[in-house]
This record gives C-alpha cells, sequence and structure tokens, in this order.
C-alpha cells in the first residue's frame, strides 16, 4: 500500500463527491454542494492509495481562535490503518501555522477524537453561527446525537 496526503485541487470534487456520497446519505455527514466544496477546497486534505481516493477532511477556520474538523472520511477497506488519524494530526498542524487556539468536531465517533485528545464538551458552548450555518441542513435536526469535542493547541 502507497498511501499519501496532499491538500486537494478542484478536479478532485467528483472523487470526493463519490467517496462521501454513502454517509451523506446515512446522515453521518452533512451534504456539501459542488460549489461549496470548490469554495472550501483550500481546506481540504486528501488520503491517496496509489491514485485512488481513500479519504479526506477539511479544517474549518470559525474565527482567528477557533477552527473545525469537517467531513472526515476514510474509505471502509482503508479504516482502522491510522489514516483518518493522519488527516486530522495534518490538519492540527495546519491549524498550528495559521496560529488557532483551538480545533473542534462535532461527531458520531467520540472515543476516535479522544484517542488524538480532543475533550468532550457540552454543545451549548459552540459558536452559534457554527449550528444554524450548518446544523439546520442536517436531516437530524434538531434532535442530534453528535458529541462536541474540542482540542486545545
Amino acid at each position: 500500500m502507497s498511501i499519501h496526503f496532499r491538500k486537494a485541487t478542484l478536479a478532485d470534487i467528483p472523487a470526493m463527491q463519490r467517496l462521501v456520497a454513502p454517509k451523506v446519505e446515512d446522515g453521518t455527514i452533512l451534504v456539501r454542494s459542488n460549489d461549496e466544496l470548490a469554495t472550501n477546497i483550500r481546506s481540504y486534505i486528501l488520503a491517496f492509495n496509489g491514485e485512488r481516493l481513500i479519504g479526506f477532511t477539511a479544517l474549518h477556520v470559525h474565527s482567528p481562535e477557533l477552527a473545525e474538523i469537517r467531513s472526515l472520511i476514510v474509505d471502509e477497506p482503508y479504516r482502522n490503518q491510522g489514516i483518518g488519524a493522519e488527516l486530522v494530526n495534518l490538519s492540527i498542524e495546519e491549524g498550528k501555522k495559521l496560529g488557532l487556539k483551538r480545533v473542534l468536531a462535532l461527531t458520531y465517533a467520540a472515543r476516535f477524537f479522544e484517542k488524538l485528545s480532543f475533550s468532550e464538551i457540552p454543545k451549548e458552548s459552540l459558536p452559534e453561527h457554527k449550528i444554524w450555518a450548518d446544523c439546520i441542513k442536517c436531516k437530524h435536526f434538531p434532535v442530534c446525537n453528535e458529541i462536541a469535542l474540542i482540542k486545545t493547541l
């Protein structure tokens, strides 16, 4: 296996949409239009096995101090091999370079993030614009089982 990581380009959008489609369908990951992906393309880090896209995540900056890990996905056959952790760690390193103080995650996989030194926080402590900008688009809103976690950089 030849796993490598790189920043996304606009040409990656179709493969990103194909990879994430099942998790969008089941409501685990929020739908993002091609235009939204294009607008935020610089925030995505991709994982490849050779030429095959096998995972990605985004670091979405909310403020000069706070960003969020978004849309983390690893293709089923490649899970539990450290690829998701590496995507998160690369995002955290990018956040440090930007001067961020904290990174948050809203997730159904709290244990995964806890292993990466994230700590659970009350969802009520999230920025209000986060709830209205993203959560309102979720098929589970307003009854949400996601857990909010944060990591201080």
